[in-house]
């Protein structure tokens, strides 16, 4: 059994899409980031840098004690060696998924983030961050439609861990929907991974572990996510 340390934000997905894919059992172990529960020495210990998702696995694959990992992207490479699946065999397909793994991980990830944060959550509006990260997010969707031209996938013909982390990301926002008549390949991409039956799974986990998603942040949930030091 894999304890999966969770709540319901893009990193999150990331990591339920992958497991409803391969269907190793697991058990969520809510991580509610409104409330400082990533914070608490339990979760510290399993994640030093107090952000999840991370997981335990009970049984690795080496036989030995349980296997704690963190950082979304570390947890879907140790999800597809420990399944053999998601990532190439090969050192030329391999080399792809794990170039675009970490694209996303470096780029598309803390780029959509802050371009949420100053949009959506910022308490005042500042008109130079706002469109910083409008236009690098949109130069980045411009990166993966002319991959998505040239491959069904990102990292080539097979669904791999490189979508699985950059799906998330894409339209995370309800307010800052994708411009898809600009970006079709991104548009057809997006649509194909969406009516996949573990993504439909995947996501609906948010409205059962987190009822609340989608309303205002409250005071205390800011100091939270936006107040540490």
């Amino acid at each position: 059994m894999i304890d999966l340390y969770y709540w319901p934000t893009p990193n999150g997905h990331k990591v339920t899409l992958m497991l409803e894919e391969t269907g190793l059992p697991y058990r969520i172990q809510p991580v509610n980031i409104g409330a400082g529960d990533q914070f608490t020495p339990a979760f510290l210990a399993i994640s030093p840098n107090n952000k999840m998702p991370a997981l335990v696995d009970h049984p690795p694959t080496d036989g030995g004690a349980p296997q704690s990992v963190f950082e979304s992207g570390a947890i879907l490479l140790y999800l597809a060696e420990k399944t053999g699946r998601f990532l190439p065999a090969d050192t030329r397909g391999r080399v792809a998924v794990l170039e675009w793994l970490f694209w996303q991980m470096a780029g598309l990830g803390p780029m959509s983030g802050q371009m949420g944060h100053f949009n959506v959550y910022a308490p005042e509006k500042i008109p130079y961050a706002i469109e910083r990260y409008n236009n690098e997010v949109r130069r980045l969707h411009g990166v993966m439609d002319k991959r998505l031209a040239q491959s069904a996938y990102l990292g080539g013909d097979d669904y791999s861990i490189a979508d699985m982390a950059s799906y998330p990301w894409i339209g995370a926002y309800d307010t800052l929907p994708v411009d898809v008549d600009a970006f079709p390949n991104l548009k057809r991409w997006h649509d194909a991974i969406a009516a996949r039956p573990a993504t439909q799974r995947a996501y609906a986990l948010r409205e059962k572990v987190n009822p609340q998603a989608g309303k205002p942040l409250s005071e205390e949930e800011r100091k939270h996510l936006f107040g540490q030091r």
